[in-house]
């Protein structure tokens, strides 16, 4: 947590930012997201190319596929590593739980879609684009228990929402000096709008 004070930014609602999310307030002040981090553990199942992409229907075959492989064998789920998801507006940074050395980083603006599996609330996936061979991938993962994969789809939400404010704010040119160093006097174009989408567990 920390005490931040009055926000830097203004932040949409999460039902006005993203898709399909009826919720109407965020998890986390934004200067959580743009000084720190939001960091989560959680079981990484893998990853699945994307041949084609068809949005949250690509998350949840590759949630599907991902979730089968695994149960399959005891021997494969033992295998499935926990990892920490560190969350900001930057993007999300896979660190090992172990010894905290930090396995892949994806940039925000390379993330194209974040959901929960509709058949499995505790595992959720999200969509990365690698720049070297311009192919999509869906990196799968289970949470401890339904409410924390909410968290975390809820929060990549935020992160999208802090990431493309601080975009809009710095090719309007009014840089405040809140602003990350890496928004400084660099115009860039907003960042699209992700789709994310979130089921509330009942």
């Amino acid at each position: 947590t920390g005490d931040w004070g009055e926000p830097s930014i203004t932040l949409r609602p999460p039902n006005e930012a993203t898709a399909s999310t009826p919720v109407q307030y965020w998890q986390h002040h934004p200067e959580k997201l743009i000084f720190q981090s939001c960091d989560y553990k959680a079981f990484y199942l893998g990853s699945m190319l994307i041949k084609e992409l068809r949005g949250t229907e690509s998350t949840q075959d590759a949630c599907a596929k991902m979730r089968a492989n695994c149960q399959k064998s005891t021997e494969q789920m033992k295998k499935v590593p926990t990892i920490i998801l560190s969350v900001s507006y930057k993007g999300v940074k896979f660190i090992d739980a172990t010894n905290k050395n930090i396995i892949a980083e994806h940039e925000i603006r390379n993330i194209s879609c974040a959901a929960q599996d509709p058949e499995d609330l505790s595992t959720f996936a999200y969509i990365t684009k690698d720049l070297k061979s311009n192919h999509h991938y869906c990196h799968v993962f289970t949470a401890f228990d339904v409410n924390l994969a909410y968290e975390i789809i809820l929060t990549l939400g935020q992160a999208f929402e802090v990431a493309y404010q601080l975009a809009l704010q710095a090719r309007k040119g009014g840089h405040s000096s809140t602003l990350p160093e890496s928004f400084e006097n660099k115009p860039s174009k907003p960042i699209p709008k992700p789709r994310v989408s979130i089921r509330k567990s009942v």
